[in-house]
């Protein structure tokens, strides 16, 4: 009997809910769980039973890094596939990011994601908050940070990323308010960067005198 997958264990118990059947029916490096379950409705009664495919990609963190004196950010272009998969362009610009090993810390992770993908060393850290991406059917959680950093005028020449992991990462530094255009414009497409410049353009005073 193949033994289930670590990322994908039994649902846990929950008040109201009644889990009649918890199958792994994809054991891959991002399994997939299908869950038959009724629960308490909030008027008392029993839902209907229900089917639900989760998709289990565990817990990521997103990582912002600011300049307080120079009042710019760095982001990345990458290619994803989902992303020209659902309809958007194919090149994604985002904030560095990745998946937490077992057992790391999600700020460590956020350090190692940063050096990884922009090659930058961060001054201090600062959490922003923990979110779910996809509710509905997928069980990912990340952890976003702003970070404290020093930026070159310009990116380096080249590109950052992992090799055998296939990454083509360049960055791009910005002045903050040529990102919050490109917010405001509907350019940055992903939750993880558009919730990052969100929490930036609330914070960014109290940073430049904070981080300064």
């Amino acid at each position: 009997m193949t033994a289930r997958h670590p990322k994908a264990p039994p649902i846990p118990a929950h008040p109201g809910l009644d889990v009649l059947a918890d199958e792994v029916v994809w054991n891959g490096r991002f399994p997939l769980q299908r869950v038959r379950f009724t629960y308490e409705r909030s008027d008392g009664a029993r839902s209907a039973e229900l089917t639900w495919e989760l998709w289990r990609r565990g817990r990521g963190v997103a990582i912002l890094p600011y300049d307080p004196v120079a009042d710019a950010v760095a982001l990345i272009e990458q290619f994803r596939l989902p992303a020209l998969a659902g309809g958007f362009p194919g090149l994604m610009t985002e904030c560095a990011a990745g998946l937490l090993e077992t057992g790391e810390d999600p700020e460590e992770a956020a350090r190692r994601e940063l050096q990884e993908e922009t090659g930058l060393r961060p001054d201090r850290v600062e959490r922003i908050g923990r979110f779910m991406l996809m509710q509905g059917g997928c069980d990912e959680t990340m952890f976003l940070y702003a970070a404290s950093v020093t930026l070159p005028e310009t990116a380096a020449a080249g590109t950052h990323g992992l090799v055998h992991e296939g990454e083509d990462i360049r960055v791009l530094i910005l002045p903050a308010e040529e990102a919050f255009s490109l917010l405001d414009a509907n350019r940055i497409e992903n939750a993880t960067a558009g919730l990052c410049l969100w929490w930036l353009r609330h914070h960014r005073a109290r940073l430049r005198q904070d981080w300064t």
